[in-house]
């Protein structure tokens, strides 16, 4: 399907890829040549394919398009486009195929009952299982994945020279970076940024793998060495309709298809049950991480782990959380995570665990974490506390138990005011809005309650429901805005009200590039937005 958020990945091809031919892919994944209206079938010999897309924008010449059925449309409407910029055949479903005939005659057509369920293994097997040439991790979770990736980023390109990075806020390899169109790319994408890397001697893959993706069969074909599971917190019910399914979903990923080994935090019921499921499976070594305190979070009732947290401590001057992680083995190792709060120090420990399961040495592993820091829209630091200047940051919270998470961890580092610019989303799970708006009444100070993504939805009703729940803490509203104009002032109005001892966060959106509003995307960053805010108030820094 055409999908103008692919064009900017068009560059991450691998330059040389022997063909495949095509009636070698029918053989090894059961693929049917179509039937034709005269009865006759669609000729193979001689055919041979250089890549594969699913996007009929993001098509080179010597590809197979799989046409794919979507939630919108087939892709087989999109057949002609494809064709026209060099597709040599399409991958279909037999309702697809008629389609595709019909638009584009003379072309080869292949069928399979569930073209999504086979196009990952083909995609690798056309870019020569790339993934066996790498050491490849994959993060999955509700939140903590992007952190988490970046985290692995730094120690795997600390180890091993150069790293992919595949997630929501860019697809890299080597000195190539695109913004991401989501937190999976599709199967086919994925594999050749694999080829590429192979092709180019890097050496190694952080991935962020979500729900999505592996329900819809986007990392089939792909098993990586390490997958490593954050938390499961109330998000996408709109699509998983509750938690039980949401697990499962996940827990996809924790299987011998998928991975060769598992760590799994178990600081939520979810990841405990996750962790018991993959280990009575047996089919993967797994390794549980705790690193809230079992007081804190209820998680002496999930059983043991094998790596734990102590002594987590904040500084007030950098911001930076020292811990020490407790192995299975009796070790101890004092670590450095460059963000504030126990939220961070899960995804630090996490981290530092599935690279020692990689063969990371310690001591490397240890030094990379503590350098990754500003990771684009996760605790990202716009301005630092001076005696003039107060902290301002942009993070992408955006469900209530990450909210809480990120509003506690910033208050350690907070003297004075704690100041939250925040809302919600459109055309997603409407129950976490007034959750939201009662977690920030709760634990911030000033409230600036503004737009998200509102999408199809009237922006006011949104605001409505955020602010239902800051009224059931909060009833008369004090130290509460309501900026119904445009992101972008409230973003202004939070550091307007920021004094050198305060510190303003706005969340939500990121590093997100785009506000999606009424169908239409329009370029927008808080980052910027907050940095041009800042200078304004303080002048430019030192």
């Amino acid at each position: 399907m055409s999908n103008h958020a692919y064009e900017s990945a068009a560059r991450l091809r691998p330059h040389r890829c022997t063909p495949t031919p095509l009636s070698e892919l029918a053989r090894a994944f059961a693929l049917t040549p179509a039937v034709r209206e005269d009865g006759g079938t669609d000729r193979l010999e001689g055919l041979a394919v250089n890549g594969v897309s699913v996007d009929s924008g993001d098509v080179a010449a010597g590809e197979l398009f799989t046409a794919l059925p979507g939630f919108k449309a087939h892709g087989a409407a999109y057949a002609p486009e494809a064709v026209a910029a060099g597709a040599v055949a399409v991958l279909t479903d037999p309702a697809g195929a008629a389609t595709v005939h019909a638009k584009c005659p003379g072309v080869p057509v292949l069928t399979h009952p569930d073209p999504r369920a086979v196009v990952g293994p083909l995609a690798a097997a056309v870019y020569h299982q790339p993934g066996e040439h790498l050491l490849t991790t994959a993060v999955t979770g509700t939140n903590g994945k992007t952190t988490t990736s970046y985290f692995l980023d730094a120690i795997l390109s600390a180890h091993r020279g150069a790293c992919v990075i595949a997630g929501t806020v860019e697809l890299r390899v080597g000195g190539i970076s695109v913004e991401s169109p989501r937190t999976t790319v599709e199967a086919p994408v994925l594999q050749r940024m694999l080829a590429l890397a192979a092709e180019e001697g890097v050496g190694a893959a952080s991935l962020e793998a979500s729900s999505h993706a592996i329900v819809l069969h986007r990392l089939d074909g792909l098993v990586v060495d390490v997958a490593g599971f954050t938390n499961l917190q109330r998000d996408h019910l709109d699509f998983h309709k509750t938690m039980s399914e949401y697990l499962d979903a996940k827990a996809g990923l924790f299987t011998p298809e998928h991975a060769r080994r598992a760590v799994i935090c178990v600081d939520d019921e979810w990841g405990a049950r996750l962790a018991r499921r993959v280990t009575e499976a047996g089919h993967l070594p797994v390794d549980r991480v705790r690193a809230y305190p079992a007081a804190d979070t209820g998680a002496a009732a999930c059983g043991g782990a094998d790596w734990w947290v102590s002594d987590a401590a904040v500084s007030m001057t950098d911001a930076a959380t020292t811990f020490i992680l407790h192995g299975p083995d009796g070790e101890t190792i004092t670590a450095s995570c460059p963000l504030p709060g126990l939220v961070n120090v899960q995804n630090a420990a996490l981290a530092l665990v599935m690279a020692i399961r990689a063969g990371v040495p310690l001591d490397t592993a240890v030094a990379a974490l503590a350098g990754a820091h500003n990771i684009p829209g996760r605790m990202q630091r716009i301005a630092s506390r001076d005696g003039v200047r107060g902290t301002c940051i942009v993070d992408f919270a955006h469900t209530p138990d990450a909210m809480e998470l990120t509003l506690k961890a910033v208050r350690q580092i907070t003297p004075g005011r704690l100041i939250v610019v925040f809302g919600s989303d459109g055309d997603r799970d409407r129950g976490k809005r007034p959750m939201l708006g009662a977690v920030c009444a709760r634990l911030a100070d000033v409230l600036v309650v503004t737009d998200e993504n509102p999408r199809s939805e009237d922006p006011q009703s949104i605001r409505d429901a955020v602010l239902e729940g800051v009224r059931s803490v909060r009833p008369d509203l004090h130290d509460v805005e309501e900026i119904t104009t445009w992101r972008g002032d409230a973003v202004r109005r939070g550091v307007e009200l920021c004094g050198p001892q305060d510190t303003v966060i706005v969340t939500g959106k990121g590093h997100e590039p785009f506000l999606e509003l009424a169908e239409e995307f329009i370029r927008y960053n808080d980052a910027p937005v907050m940095r041009e805010a800042v200078n304004a108030k303080w002048g430019e820094p030192a």
